[in-house]
């Protein structure tokens, strides 16, 4: 009797990487690609229809990234083990990805390679790291050694959601339509925003959204 296949989530926003993907794993005899999703938002809501062994999120995606489904993931499905699947090669991603619940970093451009090792890695509970990784969290601890800690996420996962809105282009008005709030919940939190972050206006806080990976230069 052969063993259960892996049920796999895989979130991508383009359909191109989500097809290369699901040829690497599905043509492996224990994994099995069972849903996928263009965005974050979609991401959430097929996990909950589905219930995945692993997902497999790339960061940079529309209404949620990959990193804020992460989070939500990790909230309601805490068994259910999470992958990052990403083309950028960037410290401050990564441990956003480990804060987020991740138990693996993999790079797009090595996925080929280090894609399948990285799931049988996670469904084992164990953390799988690409090698620049691996480097950057022995900095990084050395550093906290150094500093005496690791600073706390500067902004609230609401903050977070408003941000990339503002970001995105959207007005007040349709961000509290969105979230379904208030305009003047979604005023007090963006000022917040600019208190927290140091910044001055949409223009800086658009700039920070890219440079943390909320949305896509």
């Amino acid at each position: 009797m052969s063993e259960r296949r892996t049920r796999i989530l895989l979130a991508d926003d383009h359909a191109l990487v989500r097809r290369g993907v699901r040829l690497i794993l599905d043509s492996e005899p224990d994994l099995m690609v069972v849903a996928e999703a263009g965005d974050g938002a979609a991401a959430i809501e097929r996990a909950r229809a589905v219930r995945p062994d692993l997902a497999i999120l790339d960061i940079a995606m529309p209404r949620l990234t990959g990193l804020q489904a992460a989070r939500e993931l990790s909230r309601i499905q805490p068994d259910l083990r999470i992958l990052i699947l990403t083309m950028h090669d960037n410290e401050q991603y990564f441990f956003e990805a480990l804060r987020a619940g991740a138990s693996g970093y993999v790079l797009k451009s090595v996925a080929d390679r280090d894609l399948v090792a990285a799931c049988r890695a996670a469904i084992r509970g164990e953390p799988f790291l690409y090698a620049g990784a691996v480097t950057a969290l022995i900095r990084h601890y050395l550093d906290d050694v150094r500093t005496g800690g690791i600073p706390e996420r500067a902004i609230t996962d609401r903050e977070e959601e408003i941000l990339k809105l503002v970001a995105e282009g959207h007005s007040s008005k349709e961000i509290a339509d969105i979230l379904v709030i208030s305009v003047k919940t979604v005023e007090r939190h963006r000022a917040n925003l600019l208190q927290k972050l140091g910044l001055r206006d949409r223009i800086e806080l658009t700039r920070y959204a890219i440079r943390t990976g909320l949305i896509e230069p």
